[in-house]
């Protein structure tokens, strides 16, 4: 079964429906919304969105590794990282949703 992918257009045109503004209007305020998420990441600060989640910058130091599929030791370099936890409300949602219900019992 083939997943689907919501692409930002597929937002526009979402936000464009229900709230009633037009597409250029819909294009902006979503670009408007990512870009002010990217400047409070790009500086260090956490993005909490109230029954979405928690978007945090975590920085991870240099630790030795393996890869999986020769089991060469190598290095794996420090860097930085964002993660995204899901809040309590929305993982709940997801969870009982039907659809979720649905691929549960179609699995073997």
């Amino acid at each position: 079964m083939k997943r689907k992918v919501v692409v930002k257009s597929d937002l526009v045109n979402q936000i464009n429906a229900k709230v009633g503004l037009n597409h250029r209007e819909a294009k902006d305020f979503l670009e408007n919304f990512f870009e002010q998420v990217r400047s409070t990441l790009e500086s260090h600060e956490d993005v909490k969105i109230s029954n979405f989640g928690r978007f945090c910058v975590i920085h991870k130091y240099a630790r030795p590794g393996r890869n999986p599929k020769t089991g060469v030791d190598a290095d794996i370099s420090e860097r930085t990282v964002v993660t995204f936890r899901a809040s309590n409300k929305f993982r709940s949602t997801i969870h009982g949703s039907e659809v979720i219900k649905k691929k549960l019992s179609q699995m073997p």
